[in-house]
């Protein structure tokens, strides 16, 4: 069976990757591009690294015939996905990858965001797009949340030990570097090359970055009382990937024991050797995520660190492996691309 595929936002960095990855699935194909501030224009001008595909013309999203889609990628901007995906038919599987649904109270949306939330009762049948603790859920979703790539990093290496008690709750720090890519295509001052290139630097210090509002809800909900993690993200001079380095209080080969059990089973996470850390080469351009573990000088502390591709399993690949579970296919299915490297 063929399923037909939109995706809104093509024209974003989200949007290429989710067709360089969906060109390559059996049992998928595009079936309409939207891209607004784009319309009329053919991919090849947009992204011309994607011309040797057949792939039809952006348009706006108005203009798609949903009658004929079986899912929708949505790949907008935070803060416009709530008006554009209360419009689409109930009869469409959507996949959202911006920040629009992640957060299950609105009022938590309200603090985080700015603004009240647009499409409350949308709201509640959202699940949250983190594929490797929400697959039963995801299945059976309408609307999928895709997370933020700095949370699903954060995630990957903190639930499994939140949920096995293997780590203080009240020490857990997490320092996080990112790919340039992560803050969009869009043109802002900050990341023209002579800003960003030979340096970087931490942004949105203290309480102020909105993945945090994902880590308080996820982690929380897990540990059954307030976690709240001390968290610092740094912008990289370089397009793809995220390194986070997590330092805990607590056994490192117990919690390497306990995220090896509980990734055992896993087709795209992999935890390395005891002593071994992972670098973003060795994940670029893949839907994978390789996590180490290592001791600390001083008995009873550990360093996890999590390396991903924030534009694949951060965000379009992990869509796609939701994609997958919600229309009864193979959850490796276009995903399985080698990481390209150096």
């Amino acid at each position: 069976m063929t399923h037909s595929i939109a995706i809104i936002g093509a024209s974003g960095y989200t949007g290429a990757e989710l067709i360089r990855l969906i060109a390559t699935h059996p049992s998928c194909q595009i079936t309409a591009l939207a891209a607004n501030s784009k319309a009329g224009l053919s991919m090849a001008q947009v992204f011309p690294h994607l011309r040797h595909l057949e792939l039809p013309d952006l348009v706006t999203w108005e203009q798609i015939d949903f009658s004929q889609i079986d899912l929708c990628f949505c790949a907008l901007p935070h803060k416009t996905s709530q008006e554009v995906i209360s419009q689409l038919p109930k009869t469409v599987k959507i996949v959202d990858l911006s920040a629009d649904f992640r957060l299950r109270d609105p009022a938590d949306y309200e603090k985080w965001y700015g603004n009240p939330h647009a499409a409350v009762e949308t709201q509640k049948e959202a699940v949250y797009g983190l594929t490797e603790f929400y697959r039963d859920d995801i299945r059976a979703a309408r609307l999928v949340a895709g997370t933020g790539c700095n949370a699903a990093t954060g995630q990957y290496i903190l639930r499994p030990l939140i949920t096995a008690g293997v780590i203080d709750l009240d020490e857990i720090i997490l320092d996080l570097q990112c790919g340039v890519s992560g803050a969009g295509r869009s043109l802002k001052e900050n990341l023209l090359h002579a800003e960003l290139s030979e340096g970087t630097n931490a942004y949105a210090v203290g309480s102020t970055h909105r993945h945090l509002g994902e880590f308080d809800q996820e982690f929380s909900a897990l540990a059954g009382r307030p976690v709240q993690i001390q968290f610092t993200p740094h912008l990289g001079p370089f397009n793809r990937g995220i390194l986070a380095t997590g330092y805990l209080r607590g056994d490192p080969q117990a919690i390497h024991a306990t995220l090896t059990a509980a990734y055992a089973d896993e087709p795209f996470i992999q935890v390395l050797p005891f002593g071994e850390t992972p670098s973003t080469h060795h994940v670029r351009g893949s839907n994978f995520c390789h996590i180490g573990v290592a001791g600390d000088r001083r008995p009873g502390r550990a360093l996890v660190v999590a390396a991903l591709d924030n534009l694949t399993k951060g965000s379009s690949g992990q869509a796609l492996q939701n994609a997958n579970l919600m229309l009864g296919e193979d959850e490796t299915a276009g995903l399985m691309l080698a990481p390209c490297f150096p």
